[in-house]
Formats: structure tokens, sequence, C-alpha cells
């Protein structure tokens, strides 16, 4: 059996709305598996379960303090996804660039008067041209 890439693994991680709630909880910081498990109906083993699917896709780590085992969330894991979306961002705000110049021609051409252009921090899409 092939192994996952990594980032298959963190959006097969991310795909189940529990993992993201806990996700979601430990941005707000450190906490006991006992904390994670408090807001969820269902069974210890099962929290532990979708903490393991985390653990494994490197979103979060699990420490030892005594008899506790802190959980942490891992940033960087998350960057991973970020730098995938980033692709198809700019591939999307190129189109909208196109788009806004194609509007841009057609209102010139049809008023006779040049369109002002929006400020990039005017634009929906916040990118400058």
């Amino acid at each position: 059996m092939n192994m996952p890439d990594r980032l298959t693994r963190t959006f097969a991680a991310l795909a189940d709305p529990t993992r993201r709630a806990i996700l979601a909880r430990l941005a707000m910081g450190e906490t006991t598996v006992n904390d994670l498990a408090r807001p969820f109906a269902m069974s210890g083993p099962a929290v532990s379960k979708h903490l393991r699917v985390l653990e494994n896709a490197g979103l979060i780590t699990r420490g030892r303090a005594a008899q506790w085992r802190p959980c942490r969330i891992e940033p960087q894991a998350l960057k991973g996804i970020d730098d995938w979306l980033d692709r198809y961002r700019q591939f999307w705000e190129e189109r909208l660039d196109r788009l806004e110049d194609f509007l841009t021609g057609i209102q010139t051409s049809t008023t006779g008067k040049r369109a002002r252009k929006p400020s990039a921090k005017e634009r929906p899409h916040g990118r400058k041209k």
C-alpha cells in the first residue's frame, strides 16, 4: 500500500468536522485530551482516534506532563495547505484581473469615458495590478 503524501494526509484529517473543531479549540491554546473531548458526545477512545489522525497528519502534537497528555496545534502543517492554495489563488486573481480589464474596456467603448480603476484596497480580491 502506498503511503499518502503529507498534503493528502492533511486534507483527509481536515475532512472530518470533529477534527476541525478540535483544531479550532487548539488554536486557542494547548489543552488536555479530556478538555478536548468534553464538548463531543463520543467516547474517549473515539476522541483519541481523531487525535491520532490529526497527529499522523502532523497537525497536532501530544506531550506528556505527569499524568496529562497536553495537545497543541502545529501551525506549520497548515502552511503546506496555504502554499497549495496559493497557486490557485494566483490563478483566480489573474482571471479576475483579466475580467476587470475586459469590463473596463467595454465600459470605455460604450461611454467613451475611461473608467477609474479601483485601487488595490478597493478591489474585492485586493490584488495589485
